[in-house]
């Protein structure tokens, strides 16, 4: 069997399980690069390949990637080619501290955008807390602008959840959706528009506005969530709101809140 129809074979299973665009698209690129590494056809495949290709990734990769290569190849071996993986030692995944931006800061991006487009995909992406792979997913029905309310549907994990939506967004959202009533996407008319594009339109918007630190969709979600927090929302009401199935993730806010870290009465000043 060709690689192309290894490939399609994988995606084909990753999607009758209900894994995310997302999802696909990392299992298939790794699972891509271990194939052209190898060199093989699918029925010469061997527990052996695998370790070879993991140790080749220890010179140069994350832990990060190699714990994603790891389950691509995982999954591609046990759930398409029926094969059972060797037990190999993965590095534990790298707990850093997310960077979180300052309301100014969000502000500043938010007026910085350049088209009445991108501001609103920025003020979404905050107001909402959204994972940048269910925003361009989010349809017009799947809002209610008067209630200020939006639900996912199938998002990580293929679970559906609600979200609230800011008064002002709610009401340029109104405005904007009324120029477009045959979106089939909030942002885009026939088709999702793609992460890699929404990556870009707030890195760009980040080098404007003159932030220094490291800016993704991910950073507005983590900036959302943490702000809720200073704010004195419930963790686990937060949780809800992010969709974690663990207040374990959530806690993580917790750590980040710099906030929260400033209310502690330092025991030096009751000597």
């Amino acid at each position: 069997m060709s690689v192309p129809d290894q490939l399609e074979q994988l995606k084909t299973e990753l999607t009758l399980r209900g894994f995310s665009p997302l999802t696909i698209r990392n299992y298939s690129f790794f699972v891509d690069k271990f194939l052209q590494f190898t060199n093989k056809s699918s029925e010469k495949l061997n527990q052996e390949d695998i370790k070879k290709y993991m140790s080749s990734l220890f010179e140069s990769k994350s832990k990060n990637t190699i714990m994603l290569a790891a389950a691509s190849i995982k999954f591609y071996y046990q759930e398409v080619l029926h094969i059972e993986t060797p037990k190999i030692k993965i590095p534990k995944k790298e707990k850093r501290i997310p960077e979180v931006l300052s309301k100014s800061e969000v502000s500043t991006m938010i007026n910085n955008s350049e088209t009445k487009k991108s501001k609103l995909i920025i003020s979404f992406l905050y107001s909402s807390g959204l994972r940048v792979s269910e925003l361009v997913n989010i349809k017009p029905e799947n809002i209610n602008l008067d209630e200020k309310i939006g639900w996912v549907r199938s998002g990580k994990g293929s679970k559906d959840r609600a979200f609230s939506i800011s008064e002002s967004l709610a009401k340029d959202l109104k405005q904007y959706l009324n120029k477009r009533k045959d979106n089939q996407y909030i942002f885009s008319k026939t088709k999702p528009l793609t992460t890699r594009n929404i990556q870009k339109i707030v890195k760009n918007i980040r080098q404007k506005s003159e932030i220094t630190k490291k800016v993704t969709p991910h950073t507005l979600r983590h900036s959302y969530a943490t702000h809720l927090l200073e704010a004195g929302t419930d963790i686990r009401k937060i949780q809800v709101l992010l969709g974690h199935s663990s207040l374990n993730t959530t806690q993580l806010y917790a750590h980040v809140s710099t906030e929260e870290i400033k209310k502690i009465e330092n025991p030096l000043d009751n000597l």
